[in-house]
């Protein structure tokens, strides 16, 4: 597929999102899907390497509880062959603690056969766990 047509695919993966549509989400990756969100899973509940579109979902299905995104902004995106790197701004608020946090976050988003294939964010890892720690 054209750099063209993966940026089309993760401006859709957005709007499933934004829509909580986590089958459309799931139609959009490949089996063996790897999604990888850094930081210290002690501190944050959301971090890891999950594998497969079982293991993704449940990832996003803990997202949602734990966090409330009040922004979710896609702003910009660069494509390439296989690759699309989106910039992203979102704040969000810890349920479990009522702590909010803004985060500047690049996505890059790995494409074989019309699929996705790898997903890995970047973003600060620090503001996202101090917003989780219980105090």
């Amino acid at each position: 597929m054209s750099a063209e047509e993966n940026t089309r695919l993760v401006q859709s993966a957005y709007e499933a999102f934004g829509r909580g549509d986590l089958a459309a989400l799931a139609e959009m990756m490949a089996d063996d899907v790897e999604w990888v969100d850094p930081g210290d899973p002690d501190a944050d509940p959301n971090v890891g390497t999950f594998k497969g579109k079982e293991a993704v979902l449940g990832w996003f299905g803990g997202l949602a509880a734990t966090r409330e995104y009040t922004t979710f902004e896609p702003r910009e995106f660069v494509a390439q062959n296989d690759k699309v790197v989106s910039l992203v701004y979102a704040e969000a608020t810890v349920r479990d603690t009522g702590r909010a946090f803004v985060s500047h976050e690049a996505h890059v988003w790995t494409f074989r056969d019309g699929k996705l294939a790898r997903f890995q964010s970047y973003h600060d890892t620090a503001a996202a766990a101090a917003a989780h720690r219980v105090e």
